[in-house]
């Protein structure tokens, strides 16, 4: 029975392809910077994998990137992908792998055209035997088309040059089933960010991950509490980094892993074509949404941002409606304010309430229909298509700067103050009158810097309900 190889235990990250923006030529420096960042946080390295962008790299490419790597990672042991369509070719760079110092070789399922199952076993068993390394299997049928058989799987373990698979289906029901088969010959690596604590639960080896480069400190500490028996502190990690792992998982693994590597300070320049970085697989928002989860997770610092809140009487906070305190009185219209949470989680909203025959249902109507850039007026909602009533209409005190700041306030914001109006009104604190007579303008100052959606929705929603209790308190 073949024995497990002792080093393939831990955190393995395949590493992004650096390319040089105008030339697209390989950037040896920059992978030499980005090794020599995660090194001291894994056990291996892996080149020229899916994140490695191997399907555009020549021979000769995929071989310096494992000299490379060798190089620079201290007795570690490097593993190189050795994807190929063609066994004659994925043999080819198996044995340019070992040459360079390879300590294994990671063999994706061939694609494009697909082989019967025989095809297949007889693929990797010429790799296992003539390849010059060991080899890992690698089944990732989201670009492949298709599953590594299981029963292919389970023929190749007994070979004893096959010391492992790398699962990236996020399918747990089929890394169980290799466990159940083949767990006890060879080790099972998952492959698939979304699910690494419950794939590391059910007994996988450990783990070859994209974002392995970018928190690999943070997959160290659930590796290491699930081996503790510490799940409900690994649990809390893995939804700390949920998110951004199926933003890697799901927007074409390289390039967003690249777009959060940029952000950190590691330029690993844009992809290669016919991959775009921005405008293709990762668009605009999804950008900004990386930005976000790496702040949250203190990898780059939050944009500074000043933030005044509204000071000074109440009356006169809404000068830039038009609203002079002299009309507010003249037109009996309703102020109210509210201030909630502490620090980046602050929020304050001044809320002025009247008539829809007044010159406030005028300025409603005018917010609607001209909105400003940055400062665009949302009506409340408690949930999607389900407005509030009284009508509400949520306006941000300062201009909207990126998807960041739009996302807290158009967001939370926007839906802890329709639930507030909407207790309000259950609770008779808001008049039955003011349903169909009355509308609401809310002016809602949130920090720029705000990272913490729930912290927001808590601080917005308590905002809300002193503001409301403030403007109706006359009629309680």
């Amino acid at each position: 029975m073949p024995v497990k190889a002792a080093w393939l235990q831990g955190l393995f990250p395949p590493l992004v392809t650096p390319f040089v923006a105008k030339t697209e030529d390989i950037d040896e420096d920059a992978y030499r910077r980005l090794i020599r960042h995660v090194l001291p946080h894994v056990d291996g390295l892996v080149t020229s994998g899916t994140t490695g962008e191997f399907p555009y790299l020549t021979r000769q490419e995929q071989r310096r990137l494992v000299e490379i790597a060798v190089e620079e990672a201290g007795g570690k042991p490097v593993i190189a992908g050795c994807g190929a369509s063609s066994t004659q070719e994925a043999l080819a760079l198996a044995r340019d792998a070992a040459s360079a110092g390879a300590s294994a070789a990671l063999v994706v399922t061939p694609f494009f055209l697909r082989p019967s199952d025989k095809g297949l076993h007889q693929h990797f068993y010429e790799l296992a035997t003539r390849g010059g390394l060991p080899i890992i299997l690698y089944n990732i049928p989201q670009v492949t088309d298709a599953y590594l058989p299981r029963p292919v799987v389970e023929d190749l373990a007994d070979l004893p040059n096959v010391i492992g698979l790398k699962d990236s289906s996020g399918d747990l029901a089929y890394t169980m089933e290799l466990l159940e088969y083949v767990g006890d010959r060879i080790d099972i690596l998952v492959g698939h960010d979304e699910v690494v604590l419950p794939a590391l639960a059910g007994g996988v080896s450990g783990l070859i991950l994209a974002s392995g480069q970018v928190y690999p400190e943070i997959w160290q500490d659930i590796i290491r509490l699930v081996r503790a028996g510490r799940l409900a502190e690994a649990r809390a990690l893995q939804r700390r980094v949920q998110k951004l792992s199926r933003i890697f998982c799901r927007y074409g693994g390289g390039v967003a892993v690249k777009a959060a590597l940029r952000m950190m300070g590691l330029d690993m320049g844009p992809p290669r074509r016919p991959l775009k970085a921005v405008g293709g697989a990762l668009i605009h928002e999804t950008q900004a949404e990386i930005r976000l989860e790496l702040e949250k997770l203190g990898k780059i610092p939050p944009e500074e941002t000043a933030c005044a809140y509204p000071a000074g009487p109440l009356v006169e906070r809404f000068h830039e409606l038009g609203l002079t305190p002299e009309l507010i009185a003249a037109q009996r219209m309703r102020v109210g304010s509210g201030v909630a949470g502490e620090g980046l989680n602050r929020v304050q909203i001044d809320l002025i309430a009247g008539g829809k025959d007044t010159f406030l249902g005028e300025v409603y109507a005018l917010q609607l229909t001209y909105p400003v850039r940055g400062r665009e007026a949302l009506t409340a909602i408690l949930e999607p298509g389900l407005t509030v009533r009284p009508s509400t209409l949520l306006l941000p005190t300062l201009p909207q700067k990126n998807l960041r700041q739009a996302n807290m306030i158009y967001g939370p914001t926007q839906s802890a103050l329709g639930r507030a109006v909407v207790e309000a009104l259950e609770a008779g604190r808001i008049p039955p009158s003011a349903v169909d007579g009355e509308v609401i303008i809310a002016l809602a100052t949130v920090h720029p810097q705000a990272l913490d959606r729930h912290a927001l929705y808590r601080s917005a929603y308590m905002a809300a309900v002193q503001a409301l209790g403030q403007a109706f308190a006359a009629h309680i």
